[in-house]
């Protein structure tokens, strides 16, 4: 696969063509010609997480997408293209509502989720900054975090078992790339937020009676395993969280005492305090 980077990088000029046809001399990458109707039936149940799990697939849609899997750790299955197939097979396995000229089958990988987080937690980095995500449901709102964590060079990202799959199409086409890039992993987020702390490290979570958060000192991670916790999009913070957190934050409206709206979108949120943890950085 090094190959195919050294030779294509994510140069626009060339053809997405060439770059298929690299990526199958040297993956074995498997080009569809056709398709059959049990092959749709196939792709099309991955928009289903029990179908997900059960054959350990999802799909990526879009050339972008796509080439952005190929240059990826994960394993790319099929790539099925509109000129192969035709339009109207390509419109019953595409979960976009404009369906895009290639869709590709990939593997999940299996380091994804995480039995025992209590050892797994044991593993991390002596220092680094982290996303905790506290059951967010939204698809949108995790592929828009996983963003921000990929721009803001998170060092993982760990997410409640109840949180939304990452695998969901809509999460995938949210993340714009990054899933290919970030570490996220499904844990019992109380038992690896207990391990941060047992280490010197430090959670930091986002409440409406926090304390001003631009007021506050802030580890950034620099020298200890640094955990910023999202809360889900209605309910925010659990209780079980919120009794870990060693400093409640608050992110001040402006005028200061007038806020128009209640509160402020989960991965907005996500991307004030991180923007301030990483200020702090430099």
């Amino acid at each position: 696969m090094k190959n195919i980077v050294k030779f294509v990088g994510f140069n626009r000029n060339i053809e997405f063509n060439v770059v298929l046809s690299i990526a199958k001399d040297i993956k074995k990458i498997k080009l569809m010609a056709s398709i059959s109707n049990n092959e749709i039936k196939k792709v099309k149940s991955l928009q289903q997480k029990k179908f997900r799990d059960e054959y350990g697939l999802f799909t990526v849609e879009g050339e972008k997408m796509v080439e952005e899997a190929l240059h990826s750790r994960f394993k790319v299955e099929n790539v099925y293209r509109r000129d192969e197939i035709g339009e109207e097979a390509m419109k019953r396995i595409s979960a976009l509502t404009s369906p895009s000229p290639v869709l590709a089958v990939l593997r999940k990988p299996s380091d994804v989720y995480v039995d025992d987080s209590s050892s797994f937690a044991e593993s991390l980095p002596s220092k680094g900054l982290y996303l905790g995500l506290d059951t967010i449901r939204d698809p949108g709102n995790l592929g828009t975090i996983l963003r921000i964590a990929d721009w803001f060079g998170i060092d993982a990202v760990f997410a409640a078992k109840d949180t939304v799959d990452v695998f969901n199409p809509k999460v995938v086409q949210a993340t714009m790339g990054a899933i290919f890039r970030v570490k996220l992993h499904y844990v019992d987020l109380p038992a690896l937020s207990e391990r941060v702390l047992e280490s010197g490290g430090r959670i930091y979570g986002t409440f409406l009676d926090g304390r001003n958060m631009y007021e506050r000192n802030l580890d950034t991670g620099c020298e200890c395993p640094v955990m910023i916790v999202i809360g889900n999009e209605s309910e925010g913070i659990s209780e079980d969280m919120s009794k870990l957190v060693s400093d409640r934050l608050y992110i001040p409206p402006y005028p200061a005492g007038d806020p128009g709206s209640e509160s402020l979108n989960a991965a907005i949120a996500t991307a004030v305090t991180v923007a301030e943890f990483r200020r702090r950085t430099y």
